[in-house]
């Protein structure tokens, strides 16, 4: 807030006059009051004489007074005459309308902007007090702020004794990780070989599966040939029976034939007489007959008999053999069929054990991702929360600080009003010319009071014959400058 105010003592020939004027606008970070005392552009006055008598003379002057609030002044003052030589010597005149004393009288409404400025200073005396206090108040917050500050330092500690102890966590649970992973690198090893076992011994029972299908291939070929053999063999018995009963009608053929050749023979007596003695013995020659043919069957017999046994033998040696073969061959299947087994029931607990660990990895992952996760958002809370303390602490700090600056622009411009107070019964009694008081106050808290001035003078010279002439010409302007820090603006 930039807030100007002029104070204007016009001084006249008759009457001194005082007005007020304010004018105000915003402007952030900046505050300057200054207070200048300004003596008004004079006049100027010239005047030509000549000491020849035949000249005349006229002069001009002026003075322009200027200055800058930083201190910086300047004057200029002309003066212009010229001179005309004449026959004659004019003589020299003076205007004493210039010379007459001025009127000066005193405003008479003096006394009420004395007591409204009274009042302005009562109001600034009790705006000072509850400054006082709202400074006593920001005292109490900046002790409050400071404890909380220490506290959260103390926090602060404790939470590099969590970090350390998050770390110590972590690096536990990377250990642990590693130890399963190589765990986990054995295992996969010894499955691999337990794998590769399985593989052999999936391998030989495929084998024995082939060797088995083989044997009972042969067995059923064996069967097959026994089953044969034994057709042949009923064949053969059928055979013999056959040919037993064809021996056994030949028999009684032969024995009926015989009954009736000796039926025949005790009717006919037949005498046959040889020359060599020789007789028919038909007895003899049927049972040889008859001998030949048992013979023959017997030996028939006994060479069936013979082959069908040692073939039946052999069928049942080998029959017994691969008999005990494939009772070997099963116990081996099922031995294998129970390692089988016991390894699938080992690959699959290691399996169980594989997944088991997996999952505790993961778990002891998430944990550790959650408890880091946990521990950054408590540090992040616990910065934000300094962060935000250390803002609150700035921002009353600035404020003491600017309220610092209010108290002591306060203690200036109240200072400032009474020396002016004071010191314009001085100048109004002393009746000084044209004054402005021009106060400029913002919410930076600069509090400036500039002092210059300036004076101008200005001559001319003629000297045409001895004619000669002057201008004189001032002004003053006289500005005091204090230089202080506020952050607060007032308006009046």
């Amino acid at each position: 807030m930039l807030s100007t105010r002029f104070y204007r003592l016009y001084v006249s020939r008759n009457t001194i006059r005082k007005s007020f004027t304010s004018q105000s606008m915003i402007a952030p970070g900046s505050s300057r009051i200054s207070i200048g005392s300004t003596r008004r552009p004079g006049f100027g006055g010239g005047s030509g004489f000549s000491y020849v008598s035949s000249s005349s003379a006229g002069g001009y002057g002026g003075g322009l007074g200027s200055s800058y609030g930083g201190g910086y002044s300047s004057g200029m003052g002309g003066g212009m005459g010229g001179g005309f030589q004449n026959a004659h010597i004019t003589a020299v005149t003076t205007n004493q309308s210039l010379l007459a004393p001025l009127n000066l009288e005193i405003d008479p409404n003096i006394q009420v902007v004395r007591t409204h400025e009274k009042e302005q200073i009562k109001t600034l005396n009790n705006r000072f007090a509850s400054f006082i206090d709202k400074v006593r108040f920001l005292e109490q917050q900046n002790k409050m702020l400071e404890t909380k500050w220490s506290l959260l330092q103390d926090q602060t500690t404790t939470r590099s004794n969590i970090d350390a102890m998050f770390e110590a966590y972590i690096s536990n649970l990377r250990r642990q990780l590693d130890g399963l992973g190589n765990e986990k690198m054995k295992l996969e090893g010894e499955l691999k070989n337990m794998q590769g076992l399985v593989e052999d011994f999936k391998n030989k029972y495929e084998d024995e599966i082939n060797k088995r299908a083989s044997v009972e291939n042969e067995f059923v070929l064996l069967k097959k040939d026994v089953d044969s053999a034994y057709m042949n063999k009923v064949e053969l018995e059928a055979k013999v029976d056959a040919l037993q009963d064809e021996i056994n009608f030949l028999r009684a053929v032969y024995e009926a034939e015989l009954r009736e050749l000796q039926g025949q023979i005790k009717d006919t007596s037949v005498v046959v007489e040889m020359d060599n003695s020789r007789n028919l013995d038909m007895d003899s020659i049927v049972a040889e007959v008859r001998a030949q043919y048992e013979d023959i069957a017997n030996r028939s017999r006994a060479e069936a008999e013979t082959w069908y046994k040692q073939k039946y033998e052999e069928m049942q040696s080998s029959a017994g053999q691969y008999s005990e073969d494939l009772r070997s061959t099963k116990t081996e299947i099922a031995e294998l069929n129970r390692m089988i087994s016991r390894l699938q029931n080992e690959i699959e607990a290691v399996k169980g054990q594989r997944s088991n660990l997996e999952a505790q990895i993961a778990e002891a992952e998430e944990r550790g991702e959650l408890a880091v996760k946990d521990a950054k958002h408590r540090i992040k809370d616990l910065e934000d929360a300094l962060q935000r303390a250390k803002q609150d602490m700035a921002r009353q700090v600035r404020e003491y600080q600017e309220l610092m600056n209010v108290k002591l622009a306060l203690d200036i411009e109240i200072a400032t009003y009474r020396k002016l107070l004071e010191g314009e019964e001085s100048r109004i009694s002393s009746g000084g010319s044209g004054t402005t008081i021009h106060v400029q106050q913002s919410s930076g808290g600069n509090f400036s009071t500039s002092s210059s001035g300036g004076f101008g003078y200005g001559g001319g010279r003629s000297s045409s014959s001895g004619g000669s002439s002057y201008g004189l010409g001032g002004g003053a302007t006289i500005t005091k400058s204090i230089v202080s820090s506020s952050s607060r603006s007032n308006r009046y």
